[in-house]
């Protein structure tokens, strides 16, 4: 899953916004680097040194998901929702934990609050799609799977939700052979 993490406007920030976002780069930067546990003291430590920073719970939301502690993730997320409400990067994120531990109605809602805010955004649909999907709710998977694609995603995400939507067509044949030739 990559999430946005595009900064907060929040005017009421009186200027805090770049700092916390460069406060947090150096978590950010390993992440992506694909050395999540290598960031998780490092924005850990940023948490408890500038409690009000939304982006260290989020980029720690991010690592912890990323090592697959979707309890530890959401945690960091929801934090993150409370500094900074609109923080939408945030809002997906903890969407995707919920999905991962199988609280789909949760997860829907917070896929929902996103396009109510900002109608036909990426990652929401997405969200939503594999939400659906997980729950075998074919028919609004493959809507909001459809509506993802043509909004031109990555190639990497396209690819996944593309498999979902071969996985409710069908097109899908078991790899798995029925004898062994050898």
């Amino acid at each position: 899953m990559r999430l946005r993490a595009i900064r907060v406007k929040d005017p009421d920030d009186m200027g805090h916004d770049e700092l916390h976002w460069d406060q947090a780069q150096d978590g950010a930067e390993l992440i992506a680097e694909g050395d999540p546990e290598a960031a998780v003291p490092i924005l850990e430590a940023l948490a408890r040194e500038v409690p009000r920073n939304p982006y260290a719970f989020f980029f720690l939301g991010a690592a912890h998901y990323e090592l697959e502690r979707y309890d530890k993730a959401l945690k960091a997320y929801l934090t993150a929702i409370e500094l900074a409400p609109d923080y939408l990067g945030a809002l997906i994120g903890a969407g995707h934990c919920l999905r991962m531990v199988g609280r789909h109605a949760q997860a829907l809602g917070m896929g929902k609050e996103v396009l109510r805010r900002q109608a036909d955004d990426p990652e929401a649909l997405y969200l939503l799609g594999a939400t659906h999907f997980a729950r075998g709710d074919t028919r609004a998977a493959a809507e909001y799977l459809e509506r993802f694609l043509g909004t031109n995603p990555e190639p990497e995400v396209a690819i996944e939700a593309q498999g979902m939507l071969q996985v409710l067509a069908g097109d899908i044949v078991d790899a798995t052979p029925v004898e062994d030739p050898d």
